[in-house]
């Protein structure tokens, strides 16, 4: 049986701070914790580039705190029409891409 989906995507880096706490924490404790959203996901990166351009790189001899992250959940497309805007008042604009999808 097919179910539709919304898919949410959210560039972050790990040193961003949310309101009270890194801001990692604070997204997953949004989807998790408080609106039980389906599947969450966190993807840290070995390299990336920010909003202004520059480079981070993981380096063999130094531990760099700063690298990107992806941030991926999904579920039935109410809940995420629920838990969007919420979202929306922690990350930045133009971070968050959503796009429909089916499971099978």
């Amino acid at each position: 049986m097919d179910t539709d989906l919304t898919v949410v995507r959210i560039y972050l880096t790990e040193a961003e701070q949310g309101r009270r706490k890194n801001l990692i924490h604070e997204v997953l404790t949004l989807l998790h914790d408080k609106h039980r959203v389906k599947q969450v996901t966190v993807f840290r990166g070995i390299a990336g580039t920010g909003d202004r351009g520059e480079a981070r790189a993981a380096d063999v001899l130094r531990v760099l705190v700063d690298l990107p992250l992806v941030v991926e959940f999904f579920d039935a497309p109410p809940v995420v029409e629920a838990v969007l805007p919420l979202v929306r008042q922690l990350i930045p604009n133009g971070r968050i891409l959503c796009w429909s999808a089916t499971a099978r």
